[in-house]
């Protein structure tokens, strides 16, 4: 069964290869959505796939990339939208 999580991530996440990091790992686990900066630093994805794909995106977004530090994580089901095909990095 598909589903759609929007998370939002604080810390040192922004200049530090993160919104690369999540689109390489999202790509791997063939989960749609996309990732973007957000101008209060942070950094915000919606991602759509099963339940597992999405456990092993938090997973890896917990940790980071070398260089980051992640300090929260806010996640929020979403309705599901099937509207991207594949996963993009947003500015």
């Amino acid at each position: 069964m598909e589903k759609r999580i929007h998370v939002t991530v604080s810390g040192m996440v922004q200049g530090v290869g993160f919104r690369w990091f999540v689109h390489q790992r999202a790509t791997e686990l063939k989960l749609h959505g996309f990732v973007r900066n957000v101008p209060d630093g942070r950094v915000e994805l919606e991602a759509e796939g099963n339940a597992a794909q999405l456990e092993s995106l938090l997973r890896e977004v917990r940790l980071g990339p070398a260089g980051s530090s992640v300090r929260g994580i806010k996640v929020e089901e979403r309705q599901v939208t099937l509207a991207e095909s594949g996963f993009e990095i947003r500015p």
